[in-house]
């Protein structure tokens, strides 16, 4: 069958939460969506259930924690013989319980190796995709946390420990066991989650650096508000899955669902008024009827040049780019 003419966007971890929703929006403004998951029969089956057109979805095998899916999977795209207009960087594993480090197939922390070195090298995979898009403005969205930005309200909480790479130390090492944390210390569950995170921004920041003003392609972040009862909790503590909703709706305010926070990662990848790039947008941490999103101000870390570099080159090892 040959590609419609609507524009095309690659949604990672669009099998549940904000990626399944973002889907659902994103079908709604007329673009196609490649639904790129681990698990395809679930894919398949959420997609119907929520009622999506069959010719407006593709479903494509993608397991970030494996490097050689990620090669596979921009292969398997390229077949589709369709234009990429938007790279949505969603999918995310948090594992808050591990006592001991889980790895990846090609032998990295789980958090780091899912959240940032898979989704590094998709993004460098595809950046000559995004170069041909018949888009007049391509982007490449990443999807981040407000546990990742100190200077935001909810990234103030020091549990279990703030995001902090240091110098790198355990990625310039190899990060391979008995390595666990990019910056070479003891293993901290949670704060990998939020390093991993912490990472995606500043490779945001790194390719809009790189790349914004040759190739014109939009690089930007959004933080959608507290989606607090997402499948991203699924291996916190129950208890915490009960009263996490609750806390946000009743006491923060910050509670956003997953419906409202695909339509707002919807707006970022297809509307007019979010073509900047190397910005990270926002709704705030309390929600507030009616409000525009506006940039939010970036963590110092995030936004350290110098240290984007090194992630990057340590990164390119890891993942066999360079």
């Amino acid at each position: 069958m040959e590609p419609s003419s609507s524009y095309t966007v690659i949604i990672t971890g669009a099998s549940s939460g904000v990626g399944l929703y973002a889907t659902e929006a994103l079908i709604k403004k007329g673009w196609h969506v490649v639904m790129a998951c681990r698990d395809l029969p679930k894919t398949e089956r959420v997609a119907k259930e929520l009622g999506l057109a069959p010719e407006s979805y593709s479903i494509v095998k993608l397991d970030l924690a494996d490097l050689d899916s990620v090669r596979q999977f921009v292969t398997d795209f390229r077949a589709m013989g369709r234009s990429l207009d938007a790279l949505v960087v969603n999918a995310a594993v948090y594992k808050p319980r591990l006592k001991t480090p889980e790895r990846s197939v090609d032998g990295y922390e789980i958090s780091v190796a899912t959240n940032h070195l898979g989704h590094f090298l998709l993004c460098n995979l595809l950046l000559e995709d995004l170069k041909k898009s018949a888009h007049p403005e391509p982007r490449l969205v990443t999807l981040g946390t407000v546990t990742a930005n100190p200077k935001e309200l909810g990234g103030k909480i020091p549990i279990p420990a703030p995001p902090d790479l240091g110098e790198l130390k355990g990625m310039e090492l190899g990060f391979k066991a008995p390595i666990a944390m990019i910056d070479g210390k003891a293993f901290k569950p949670g704060k990998a989650y939020k390093d991993s995170k912490l990472c995606n921004m500043l490779t945001m920041m790194e390719m809009h650096r790189r790349y914004h003003r040759e190739t014109g392609i939009i690089f930007n972040a959004l933080y959608p508000g507290c989606v607090a009862e997402s499948s991203l909790f699924r291996d916190a503590p129950k208890l915490f899955q009960v009263i996490f909703p609750l806390f946000q709706k009743n006491i923060t305010g910050g509670y956003v669902s997953e419906a409202e926070s695909g339509d707002r990662v919807a707006q970022v990848v297809a509307d007019e008024g979010f073509n900047k790039s190397g910005v990270y947008w926002s709704w705030g941490n309390r929600q507030k009827e009616g409000r525009d999103a506006f940039c939010q101000e970036i963590s110092n870390e995030a936004d350290d040049e110098i240290k984007a570099g090194r992630l990057w080159e340590f990164s390119e090892k890891l993942v066999g780019l360079a």
